[in-house]
């Protein structure tokens, strides 16, 4: 079971609402929309993308991670490796 399985609905609101202004976006582009007024919004976007990932990721420590580690040393050390390299992809991005 996946760790963000309590607030599945939820997580599926924000993207729901972040294709939204995606596709919102992508009309302003076809309008011609001011520059600024765009990257506003891409901002916007990327905040909210964010927020999901930080979300699901405090999920993925509280569960995984923590059942991970119950079951053994090694399994809970792979499960914070992972952790650490799903958030270095995010720091890159």
């Amino acid at each position: 079971m996946a760790g963000y399985s309590g607030t599945k609905d939820d997580y599926l609101k924000r993207l729901r609402r972040v294709e939204g202004q995606v596709r919102g976006i992508a009309r302003m582009v076809d309008e011609d929309t001011y520059c600024i007024d765009i990257l506003t919004q891409v901002a916007a976007v990327t905040k909210a993308l964010e927020a999901v990932s930080l979300g699901l990721l405090e999920d993925h420590l509280g569960h995984c991670v923590v059942d991970a580690a119950r079951e053994s040393d090694e399994a809970g050390q792979a499960k914070v490796r992972e952790a650490s390299d799903a958030i270095a992809r995010l720091v890159r991005s």
